[in-house]
Parts: structure tokens; C-alpha cells; sequence
């Protein structure tokens, strides 16, 4: 079973955070070159990803299991859950917010440049606070 759920982790982190980085870290490229559709299209996808993380998150805690020598008092287990909701927080509540925010300022015609920093810094620490998750995982089990 601890392989099952493992397998299915790992997958869902390919398929749901792989999106949600890509989609974060290239966002600000609508934005500098003023195409309100793309900001749109990011803002969508970095949404419904954020959210899907969640399923990454909750398929973690099920290998969290003495038996297989994983506890919550871990400190890497710890440690990537912090993680984990810092970076849903960036993108839900203040990357998706600005993205929309420069979408609906493009589109009125008006310019979204005073968003490009925010948008670029929320892009990279979510990618870097996602590399530093991987990083616990491959390293903080004891096996």
C-alpha cells in the first residue's frame, strides 16, 4: 500500500504542481507584453492548480504512518506541510488577485506594469518553496 500511495503522490505532484510552477513563474511574460488574455489564462491556471494541490497535500498525509516510520513530529514532515500551505497562500491570495487585477487592467487598456514585480517575486518563491519541498522529501525520510 505505502508504494500505492507513493506512486499516486508522486503523480499528482507532476501533474498538479508542475502546472501550477510553469504557469507561476511564466505568468508575468502576459503581463509585461500587455496580453490580458494569457494573464487571464494564468490566473485560471494557477487557481485550479493551487487547488489541486491540495489533493497532493492530502495523498502526503496518508503516507504519514508509523508503520512505515513516518510521524507528523517529523521535522521534515513538518517542515514541507509549512511549506506547502506558504506557497498555496502565495498563489491563491496574492498571485491569482494581482494576475486578475493586471487581466482586467489590460483589458480596460490601461497599463499593469506596477504589478510585473509582484507577479515575477510570487512566480520564483513559489517555484523555490516547491524545489525546497522535493528537497525534504528525497531527504528527509530515513529509510
Amino acid at each position: 500500500m505505502l508504494k500505492f500511495i507513493l506512486a499516486l503522490h508522486i503523480l499528482t505532484a507532476i501533474f498538479a504542481v508542475g502546472p501550477l510552477v510553469g504557469a507561476s513563474t511564466t505568468a508575468v511574460r502576459g503581463v509585461r507584453s500587455g496580453d490580458s488574455g494569457a494573464v487571464a489564462a494564468s490566473a485560471r491556471t494557477v487557481r485550479i492548480y493551487g487547488y489541486a494541490s491540495l489533493l497532493v497535500a492530502l495523498l502526503g498525509f496518508g503516507l504519514v504512518q508509523e508503520k512505515w516510520h513516518i510521524k507528523f513530529s517529523d521535522a521534515w514532515v513538518i517542515a514541507s506541510i509549512l511549506l506547502w500551505i506558504a506557497a498555496t497562500a502565495l498563489a491563491l491570495f496574492l498571485l491569482v488577485p494581482a494576475l486578475e487585477k493586471a487581466a482586467t487592467n489590460l483589458a480596460a487598456g490601461e497599463s499593469a506594469s506596477a504589478l510585473k514585480g509582484q507577479v515575477a517575486a510570487s512566480g520564483g518563491i513559489i517555484a523555490l518553496i516547491y524545489a525546497a519541498i522535493v528537497f525534504l522529501m528525497v531527504y528527509g525520510p530515513k529509510r
